[in-house]
């Protein structure tokens, strides 16, 4: 495999294809609020101890904004509300050379299942359509990694204390191969079209989208 796509690609390509191709090379931060909600993750299954995370998202985040600790006292809040599992493992590297992707799985259990952290609110039942899409992505790779199938995996909106089963349906990988398929012309160099219904509202790129991308050979025609 000459490069592997990122989950967080293919989740990208399939809000909008235009957008990844834009921001594949740029670096991106990580959010406080992302960063609170990782941190809590790895602690449930385990007594909350709010302090102990403080000083772990201070050694991850140090110039952590004062409305973290806030957030995070929330976090802990709902999430003591849940009963969770502990995983047998964490933060596990996993691939698919059959579909050229990579990721990282937040939780592993002993059941064979696993765990995804989200930093977003959970929607009132289910979970959005990129977490599926997630779930079906990791789902591929770790029966790769791990060599035995993966029914599903669960997404945990920690801010919401809130944990949902997904099982990945037909219709999930036909989303997944697509935005995949949409993710390689990007990484070989393609300028995706604009999709018809471009999430284009907030868009950061949105004046140089509409204007067409350029490629750069062609400034010197």
């Amino acid at each position: 495999m000459d490069e592997y796509i990122p989950v967080s690609g293919v989740v990208a390509c399939h809000i909008c294809p235009r957008r990844y191709y834009f921001e594949r090379s740029e670096e991106r931060e990580e959010s406080p609020r992302y960063t609170v909600c990782k941190q809590v993750s790895a602690h449930l299954g385990e007594l909350l101890e709010p302090e102990e995370i403080w000083r772990e998202i201070l050694c991850v985040l140090p110039d952590a904004p004062a409305e973290t600790r806030e957030l995070l006292d929330g976090c802990i809040s709902a999430c003591r509300e849940t009963a969770w599992q502990r995983p047998v493992q964490t933060d596990l590297a996993v691939e698919s050379d059959l579909l050229g992707i990579r990721g990282r799985v937040d939780k592993v259990f002993e059941d064979g299942t696993f765990a995804i952290a989200r930093s977003s609110t959970a929607p009132r039942a289910g979970v959005y359509g990129t977490d599926r899409l997630r779930v079906a992505c990791y789902v591929a790779c770790l029966k790769e990694t791990l060599g035995r199938a993966v029914a599903g995996g669960y997404v945990e909106y920690v801010a919401d204390g809130a944990c949902r089963f997904v099982e990945p349906q037909p219709r999930d990988r036909r989303e997944m191969l697509r935005a995949i398929r949409a993710a390689k012309r990007v990484v070989a160099g393609e300028i995706p079209p604009r999709p018809l219904r471009a999430p284009c509202d907030g868009c950061p790129h949105l004046e140089r989208c509409t204007a067409g991308p350029r490629r750069l050979s062609d400034l010197f025609r």
